[in-house]
């Protein structure tokens, strides 16, 4: 499973699943052993904080707090704090990715108006995401794993605050962190300055009444397979727009037709086809009608396009969008974009007529037009969300009914819709929960644990605190490959057993890997949120080395000082 995620474009999904079947057809685990992940209580709850999570998106109350608590400081290392603390503290009880997602197009708009650019913020950005997860329970789905464990294992069940004095000084670490290392942080040019002005490198030409090509087809035409460009969009002369552009689709006399690619080889195209150049160019960011609109969106890293040029698969035609233009590492590529070779991380810009964005894996938009009304219900939800926080951590409820209750709450308040509640749940994210809960178990109940553990002991010897640092760094640096999820699934059992074997105090180890498993600063490809700013960011992957790499050194010696201070290794 390891060797999957790490070296193929599998979905971490997919594979868990996988790995499932396989430890039960051998027998390595039960049928009800491999499939217990999906009753396991961490995983029933990170399902239906989905559903708390949307009726805070869809009341305003995320974007209210994006809109009014930037403010506008005056230097850099003022801005870095404004920032992270607001994002560490919503991370803390929301989806890391939910709240990156919403910040992305606030931290453009905000470097534009701080003279900053987007790559100095937007790593800072996701590193406090992270930073915030591990300060709760629910901040992050490896806190609920582990602890699930821990209380199968000694049954003390964990109270949702137990980790946060440790996140906070690991967070209060982080920033003075990045602060001193600012000058590690890359000047990168925004993709979006390359898009900014649509005007350079498309083609607009208008077809007079009395041109040949008035009454015939695309194809007919020879406008499919054009030197140098393709044809993006048709735009009628009642205003009507038409794309993607089917073969079939007819040319009438007055239409506008709007080429991409080079521009020198379309202007030939407008002189053989006795086109002429339209009076006034209509595709324009500023300028798009409520009928079409323009999305970014960046390539994933386990896309199946990377490798594959889009007018060689059927992405336009599925999606309903007409690809317009590729960047990539912040500049926008001269080629052809339809014949532009794509690679992870490429910013692509894609025009659309449908209202809602495609559900793809293939790519990420990190664009929106999504606009949330701030009213009575944004006061609810966040009373609900509150609510349902105090229940849990004075112990009034447990948990998993305390977030069923809230849950409830906000179906029954209308803070969302069933069917809005129902489209936030990410299935793939509960799969790997799932997966991760039976592969931990196996982990354990095959003696691997014990195993490992006693390598461990037999490399570092006896001394607590060498074996928990040495646990910490080593999952960690397995972090930056594998999903936090899964590496909290496999280095439980190690840490669980290890803290036995040198009679330590468990909980210091299983807090301690809390903060471990989370601490994925050195590689694009160690969170979800640094795949989501990598393609806005214009980042090259060495960025993320030259000063993640430090900071993970960094983070785990404040966690094992901290997490040894606050829970005493014989406690």
């Amino acid at each position: 499973m390891f060797s999957l995620m790490l070296f193929t474009k599998l979905h971490a999904d997919i594979v868990f699943l996988g790995g499932m079947m396989a430890l039960m057809v051998t027998g390595v685990l039960k049928p009800e052993q491999a499939l217990s992940g999906f009753s396991s209580t961490s995983v029933v709850v990170v399902g239906v904080l989905f559903v708390v999570v949307a009726g805070l998106v869809h009341t305003g109350v995320l974007q209210w707090i994006v809109r009014y608590v930037l403010g506008s400081p005056d230097k850099y290392w003022c801005a870095i704090v404004r920032l992270m603390l607001p994002v560490a503290l919503l991370s803390s009880i929301l989806s890391n990715t939910t709240v990156v997602a919403l910040f992305i197009d606030v931290v453009k708009v905000w470097s534009k108006k701080l003279n900053i650019s987007p790559s100095r913020l937007l790593i800072p950005l996701s590193y406090a995401s992270g930073m915030g997860g591990i300060c709760t329970l629910i901040g992050t789905p490896p806190n609920l794993i582990i602890s699930s464990f821990y209380t199968k294992e000694t049954g003390i069940e964990l109270s949702i605050f137990t980790p946060t004095l440790v996140g906070l000084f690991c967070l209060a670490v982080g920033i003075v962190s990045v602060i001193a290392m600012q000058k590690l942080l890359p000047e990168r040019k925004s993709p979006e300055k390359s898009f900014a002005n649509l005007s350079d490198y498309t083609v607009e030409l208008l077809v007079p009444s009395d041109n040949d090509m008035v009454g015939k087809t695309v194809k007919e035409c020879g406008l499919d397979s054009v030197k140098g460009g393709h044809l993006v969009e048709i735009v009628r002369f009642d205003k009507a727009v038409i794309t993607p552009v089917e073969e079939d689709e007819f040319i009438m006399g007055g239409d506008r037709l709007v080429f991409s690619g080079r521009i020198e080889e379309l202007l030939q195209l407008r002189d053989s086809r006795g086109l002429v150049n339209a009076v006034h160019h209509v595709y324009s960011l500023e300028e798009m009608n409520q009928n079409r609109t323009l999305h970014t969106a960046y390539v994933t890293f386990r896309s199946s396009l990377i490798g594959e040029k889009i007018a060689e698969t059927n992405f336009e035609k599925e999606n309903g969008m007409t690809l317009v233009a590729v960047a990539r590492k912040g500049e926008r590529l001269e080629d052809m974009p339809r014949e532009v070779v794509l690679d992870a991380g490429d910013t692509l810009l894609l025009e659309s007529t449908r209202k809602s964005l495609p559900a793809t894996p293939d790519i990420h938009f990190y664009d929106s037009d999504a606009t949330y009304q701030i009213n009575g219900k944004t006061i609810v939800s966040s009373l609900i969300m509150l609510g349902m926080i105090l229940l849990s951590a004075f112990k009034v409820l447990p948990l998993v009914s305390a977030c069923f209750l809230a849950a409830f709450a906000m179906l029954l308040t209308k803070c969302c819709t069933v069917k809005q509640a129902h489209k936030s749940i990410n299935w793939e994210v509960l799969m790997v929960f799932a997966g991760s809960v039976c592969l931990g178990l196996a982990i354990e109940n095959t003696g691997i644990a014990q195993m490992l553990a006693n390598g461990l002991l037999g490399l570092c010897g006896t001394n607590p605190y060498v074996v928990l640092l040495a646990i910490c760094i080593v999952s960690t640096f397995v972090t930056e490959f594998v999903s936090n999820t899964a590496a909290g699934a496999m280095f439980f059992p190690i840490a669980y057993n290890a803290a036995l074997a040198v009679d330590a105090n468990p909980l210091t180890f299983c807090v301690a890997l809390m903060v471990a498993v989370s601490s994925s600063f050195a590689t694009p490809i160690g969170s979800p949120t640094h795949m989501m700013v990598y393609g806005p960011g214009g980042y090259r992957f060495a960025d993320f080395m030259r000063i993640g790499i430090p900071m993970n050194f960094i983070i785990v010696a404040a966690d094992v000082f901290i997490t040894v201070l606050l829970f005493p290794m014989h406690g």
